[in-house]
């Protein structure tokens, strides 16, 4: 494994998925950096050989390597390989995208980042122009950018997706169509190999590939170790619960109520799925019940994704009636639409709630500034997971990552006891 320049991973950031990228590359580069710094320590020391002169014999062979006369930089120091590509995405007045790459990446492992769930206003065609962009418009960027890359000549392709877009449309009641499964084609047609996404919303949707594989994260321990910090976990007393928002969430609830050894309760709803939800207040929910008891606790429920929050909304001022002393939701998608933000500061303000835990993998600013809401950072995940995909590395712990939040809880438990 080359853990300095020249390196065959690439990474192209879309308008949309470039804050998300750029995070990532910061704990890409760290990775190298401590895997070299380990290297050479070992080696140096199992080989007898001073250090120096291991780092300048190990960038000396990356030089042979490399198909250019040498690579720049300190030939006695550890040289950072350069991830980020150099691209152009020009936005045309009449909605279309193009794609430009400014590098050669023939023959290299290229990682597309796009964030479609980002509705920020962005800096398109070099910072002339300024607009926020819709799930399609981000989209549509995607696959142009997916086409320059296998134009371009890449070896292998994989698209890294925090949100897999229109996930919430992957089974049929009727006469519609399965769009999470046509995008999922689309994919494979252009020639991605794999999909590396979070908290897909459902896992039916990895069937619908007939080639490329999907790498489903979770944040399962980010969000817990935020938990750690506001909540006392180490406790023994019947004082915290665990709640499934719904039936849909019965499975990840169950999850975290078993790596935190603590009671699990349902909240169960009937639905008009006649009424389509539009914000927090008018969404289709006609009753709500409770299996368990939270009264008296500190209430904890996740969910993988907030839209316009109305459900969260009732489930979380059902539970304050219920005697819920604290509550607690963590999101692993934020998407925070219509006016969900201004909902949950008026409710915050009536105490239905106390915190809101989400991930990074939405970028939305103004979420940042509110009291209630917690920021956990993914971004660290997906680079160890994209640096174990390019050397072909195993992902299991990674990917059930049960044993790490079993540690953390019991770190906890160790240091409240001492």
């Amino acid at each position: 494994m080359t853990y300095s320049e020249p390196t065959q991973l690439a990474i192209l950031a879309c308008p949309g998925g470039e804050t998300f990228a750029n995070e990532t590359i910061k704990h890409l580069n760290h990775i190298y950096s401590r895997r070299f710094r380990q290297k050479s320590d070992v080696l140096a020391k199992r080989y007898e050989v001073d250090r120096v002169k291991l780092v300048k014999d190990v960038n000396f062979y990356n030089d042979l390597q490399t198909s250019d006369i040498c690579i720049r930089g300190d030939v006695t120091k550890y040289r950072a390989p350069t991830f980020k590509l150099n691209a152009r995405f020009t936005w045309f007045m009449n909605g279309e995208f193009k794609t430009e790459l400014l590098d050669c990446i023939r023959g290299k492992d290229v990682f597309i980042f796009q964030d479609v769930e980002n509705h920020q206003v962005l800096n398109l065609n070099d910072g002339k122009n300024k607009q926020a962009l819709s799930v399609n418009d981000h989209l549509m960027s995607l696959l142009v950018s997916i086409d320059a890359v296998r134009h371009a000549g890449a070896s292998r392709i994989t698209l890294v997706l925090p949100v897999y877009p229109y996930s919430r449309q992957h089974k049929k009641k009727g006469r519609e169509g399965l769009t999470a499964s046509l995008l999922g084609h689309l994919y494979e047609n252009l020639g991605v190999s794999q999909i590396i996404t979070l908290d897909i919303h459902s896992r039916e949707i990895e069937n619908a590939f007939y080639t490329a594989r999907v790498e489903n994260l979770h944040a399962s321990y980010q969000i817990i170790r935020e938990l750690a910090k506001i909540v006392d976990l180490s406790s023994d007393k019947d004082d915290f619960v665990v709640v499934s928002p719904d039936t849909g969430a019965v499975d990840r609830n169950k999850f975290y109520a078993t790596g935190l050894t603590k009671p699990l309760a349902m909240i169960y709803k009937e639905r008009d799925y006649s009424v389509i939800s539009q914000n927090a207040k008018k969404s289709n929910i006609q009753t709500i019940k409770l299996l368990g008891d939270v009264s008296g606790k500190v209430a904890f429920l996740a969910d993988d994704m907030l839209g316009t929050g109305g459900t969260l909304l009732k489930a979380m001022e059902f539970l304050k009636e219920q005697g819920a002393t604290k509550i607690i939701a963590a999101i692993s998608l934020p998407f925070f639409t219509g006016d969900a933000i201004e909902q949950f500061d008026e409710a915050f303000k009536k105490g239905h709630f106390f915190r809101i835990i989400g991930t990074n993998a939405v970028y939305h600013e103004e979420l940042l500034d509110r009291e209630w809401y917690i920021k956990t950072n993914v971004s660290g995940l997906f680079a160890q997971v994209i640096s174990r995909i390019h050397h072909n590395q195993s992902l299991s712990d990674l990917l059930d990552n049960r044993n790490i939040i079993e540690k953390l809880v019991m770190q906890g438990r160790s240091a409240a006891a001492q």
